[in-house]
């Protein structure tokens, strides 16, 4: 392929894709779109049915030629999925069930009336009229760069990419600029990895360049293993081309001919969409041999991880390519030196490859003007828990943390309060109320106990309990462990033993400087970043969240009411009817009284179920 062609593709494309664009109160529209969306959530929302009755009905009514109906990736607004938006109106209809097709095709794509009953709340202002979703509080603090795709093209469609100036950044590379020209441009333009340690992009392309190996490999981390993420996931289910491209662009700056992408196996929808664009891309000669003409080769290899945490970390994913188990390798010597299969090696993840080709079209100043000081461009975060707009955003480098949540997130749902929010997984801390001003860029998320992550947000309200969160995160590493070294496989259990102790009340106050002894310890002697990281949770919020853990050991009481060992159910006489709703339910009939008057729970048989206060219609139930 050469140039020409590659633009009479993109014109081609752009004259049949139909529009993606909202244009609003048009007189007639002759073209619309349909995209449904097909990412994960959606899809488990029955959005393929949505997307086959779509099809069928624009079929039969004979429109097809004026309705494309396209399945499409991730929107971000998770919590309403299944979403449709219809364009060029721009109808986003939200929480969309296979029986609403029928009436949106015959009110709106036959009579050009929007069915307003089944549209996002606030597309809609008071007067009828459809706002675009940039003005939306979930959207208009976004900036999109790796999601920029993501919801507006057929991801199965090599030529929607195109479209969208898909590979115009390789083309340009590799006809037009030298590997010292690609190494600088990334340099220059602040990109630091995405996937969790942040280290700058351009400097690893540049160790891997001067290596002398015959042969290197350029990988791609796909190995999204913490627990609430899946921003790698919905980028490759929505936009696949734009890794390839990436990893093409790396493979031509430190001069490798072979990529491969270590994807989880549990992303079923997105090993699907890889191989297709990676079929397609080999087909329109986009990667292979002689890309656009040059002498150029490079091409690509999915490997599927089994669902190990600890390959997420980059030796052991290269171990695991190998076809060994998944273990971490010292190091040095790093991956630019001796990496998989003992070569020279570059390794990033799916949300930093999503940027390079912008970076390389619009020019590492238009990257670097986004963001904080040392954190450039934008970071997608996936915000979960307890908030209001579960989903995908992306903001730039150093919006805060109250931002995200009170204006993007919508705030926490039922009237609770904002209690403390976990960046990165289990490697990462818990942010109190408190420091919700804070930017969030690298630096700062480690000043204050966290860190960045891959980008998972996990938002908590007043009904969580602190320690029981530190003790969920270290529970996932214990089991995740690969066991390869001693301070991890046995420190990270003891240390969990110690966090059962206090749910349990059977914690001293010196089992919590044991703790912090043995997270130094841990810290500081583990071979990989699965053990280094491993205490943070806990360092965290023995920091911020002290008084709950002595409440545990101390008062032998859960401020919040979620550790069952030292919960207490008792009836408040004045509050109780005697309807004997309760005792009739207690699976153990702990609570005993007479009908029309006040009931008592016998402690010694209580199992703190929960059935009694669930049950009780008065309030008159209650637990401490």
């Amino acid at each position: 392929m050469n140039i020409n062609e590659l633009n009479a593709i993109k014109e081609r494309a752009l004259a049949t894709m139909g529009p993606r664009e909202a244009v609003h109160n048009l007189d007639k529209i002759e073209e619309r779109t349909v995209l449904v969306c097909g990412g994960t959530g959606c899809t488990s929302g029955k959005s393929r049915v949505i997307f086959k009755e779509f099809k069928e009905r624009v079929a039969k009514d004979g429109i097809a030629d004026k309705v494309h109906v396209i399945m499409t990736g991730c929107f971000g607004l998770c919590a309403l999925g299944p979403i449709v938006i219809v364009y060029p109106e721009g109808a986003f209809y939200s929480q969309v069930q296979p029986e609403y097709v029928d009436e949106i095709v015959d009110e709106h794509l036959l009579n050009n009336r929007v069915v307003t009953k089944y549209l996002y709340k606030e597309t809609v202002t008071d007067e009828g009229v459809i706002k675009a979703l940039n003005e939306t509080q979930f959207y208009k603090k976004q900036h999109r760069v790796a999601l920029r795709n993501c919801g507006v093209i057929d991801p199965e469609n090599i030529e929607e990419y195109i479209a969208r100036d898909g590979y115009q950044a390789l083309y340009k590379v590799v006809t037009s600029m030298s590997q010292d020209d690609v190494v600088n441009v990334m340099l220059a333009s602040g990109l630091r990895g995405r996937g969790g340690a942040g280290f700058p992009t351009g400097r690893k392309w540049m160790f891997a360049k001067a290596s002398k190996a015959e042969k290197k490999y350029v990988l791609c981390n796909a190995d999204e293993g913490d627990p609430g993420a899946f921003m790698d996931r919905s980028v490759l289910e929505g936009d696949p081309h734009a890794i390839i491209e990436a990893m093409a662009i790396a493979a031509y700056t430190i001069g490798s001919d072979q990529g491969y992408i270590y994807v989880r196996a549990e992303y079923p929808i997105a090993v699907q969409r890889l191989k297709i664009a990676i079929k397609q891309a080999k087909e329109y000669g986009v990667i292979g041999k002689n890309v656009f003409g040059t002498d150029f080769n490079f091409d690509i290899d999915v490997r599927l991880g089994a669902g190990a945490f600890v390959c997420g970390e980059e030796t052991a994913l290269m171990v695991s390519i190998e076809g060994n188990r998944g273990e971490p390798r010292p190091r040095p010597p790093f991956p630019a030196v001796k990496g998989l299969f003992g070569v020279t090696t570059i390794l990033n993840n799916v949300e930093t490859y999503a940027n390079v080709a912008q970076i390389i079209l619009k020019g590492a100043e238009w990257f670097a003007s986004m963001g904080t000081e040392k954190s450039k461009g934008t970071k997608v975060f996936a915000l979960g828990g307890k908030i209001t707009n579960t989903g995908l955003v992306e903001v730039p480098m150093g919006t805060t943390l109250r931002e995200i949540i009170e204006e993007i997130g919508g705030g926490i749902p039922n009237g609770k309060k904002f209690k403390a929010a976990q960046t990165g997984g289990p490697s990462g801390g818990c942010i109190p109320a408190s420091k919700m001003d804070v930017q969030i860029d690298y630096d700062n998320l480690i000043s204050i106990g966290s860190m960045m992550g891959s980008g998972g947000l996990i938002v908590m309200d007043e009904d969580n309990c602190m320690v029981d969160i530190a003790k969920f995160f270290l529970e996932f590493i214990v089991d995740e462990s690969c066991g390869k070294c001693t301070p991890c496989r046995i420190g990270t259990k003891r240390l969990y033993e110690l966090l059962t102790k206090v749910t349990n009340g059977t914690a001293e106050l010196e089992d919590l400087d044991k703790m912090e002894e043995l997270c130094k310890y841990i810290k500081e002697n583990s071979l990989c970043g699965l053990g280094q990281t491993a205490p943070n949770p806990v360092l965290s919020t023995l920091q911020n969240f002290r008084d709950e853990y002595v409440a545990h050991v101390v008062e032998k009481r859960c401020p919040a009411g979620v550790c069952k060992n030292l919960l207490k159910f008792s009836i408040i006489p004045e509050k109780c009817k005697g309807c004997t709703a309760c005792a009739r339910k207690c699976p153990v009939g702990a609570i005993s009284g007479n009908v029309r008057e006040p009931h008592v729970i016998d402690q010694s048989k209580c199992i703190k179920c929960g059935a009694c206060i669930a049950t009780c219609k008065f309030g008159a139930v209650v637990k401490g």
